[in-house]
């Protein structure tokens, strides 16, 4: 649990906001309410929008080692904490902190061109045009799948196992368990292949058959590289970002939570 002063934060937080009325008024408000400070100069940073934001919010500040408190001013929000402009520094005094590690990718295009990218959700691989992507799967040097037809594919950070991952029909991963869904997109052959659970240690490897015939980009969180041959994907345990939550709502209790949602 963090332990951080109401008095300390006292114009020290930095409010960034998505580009939409709902969450500029919010900001408005707060810094009203609150003060403003520049993001170099903040303790705190609260993103006010919807997950997509919160990623880009995370990614923004990843150099500053600041911690980052969402409030919802967007749809689905589960990264997001319930919005309320009262005794904001009292709520981050005493919300818990989740260090999030994300993915690395290593992505080879076409052109031969090497393209890398971080990600807190997860790495998909997408077919670009209307034929199939055919895929090869490797784990650490070893080739498990030797060709996959499919949409797409991907691999999830526990975070991110509740986003595309679920979606997809991917499992939902705790984030204490050390484990990486890789779920396929639309699998076509072999089809009755539902994905597997990797530990986090695993180096995994996607390499694209035909590619010429079936091009096919990689995405990572919101960085799109297009024409790939192949992408390398690991954890990146050098990198970390702390996401704070209110008590009652840690980011651990809302994925155990959301595997009982109907």
């Amino acid at each position: 649990m963090t332990q951080v002063s109401p008095a300390f934060l006292a114009g020290q937080i930095a409010f960034i906001a998505a580009p939409t009325p709902l969450a500029a008024d919010a900001r408005t408000r707060l810094i009203t309410r609150y003060g403003e400070c520049e993001l170099a100069q903040a303790k705190v940073v609260v993103a006010l929008g919807g997950d997509g934001f919160m990623l880009e919010t995370i990614h923004q500040v990843l150099a500053l080692n600041v911690p980052v408190y969402g409030m919802n001013r967007g749809s689905v929000g589960f990264l997001m904490n319930t919005y309320s402009e009262d005794d904001l520094p009292g709520r981050l005094s005493h919300a818990q902190a989740a260090e999030l590690h994300p993915l690395r990718m290593h992505a080879i295009t076409a052109t031969g061109s090497v393209e890398e990218a971080l990600a807190f959700n997860e790495v998909s691989l997408l077919r670009q045009l209307r034929q199939a992507s055919k895929i090869r799967i490797s784990v650490d040097g070893r080739v498990r799948l030797e060709e996959l037809s499919c949409d797409g594919v991907l691999i999830s950070t526990p975070a991110g196992s509740t986003a595309y991952n679920l979606s997809a029909h991917g499992p939902i991963v705790p984030l204490s368990a050390n484990l990486f869904p890789l779920t396929p997109i639309s699998a076509f052959r072999p089809r009755r292949w539902r994905g597997a659970l990797l530990p986090s240690t695993a180096d995994v490897l996607f390499e694209v058959l035909e590619a010429d015939k079936r091009p096919t980009a990689a995405v990572a969180d919101f960085t799109e590289v297009r024409n790939v041959v192949s992408v390398a994907v690991s954890e990146d345990r050098t990198v970390t970002v702390t996401v704070l939550f209110d008590p009652d709502r840690g980011l651990s209790e809302r994925i155990i939570a959301e595997q009982f949602t109907v």
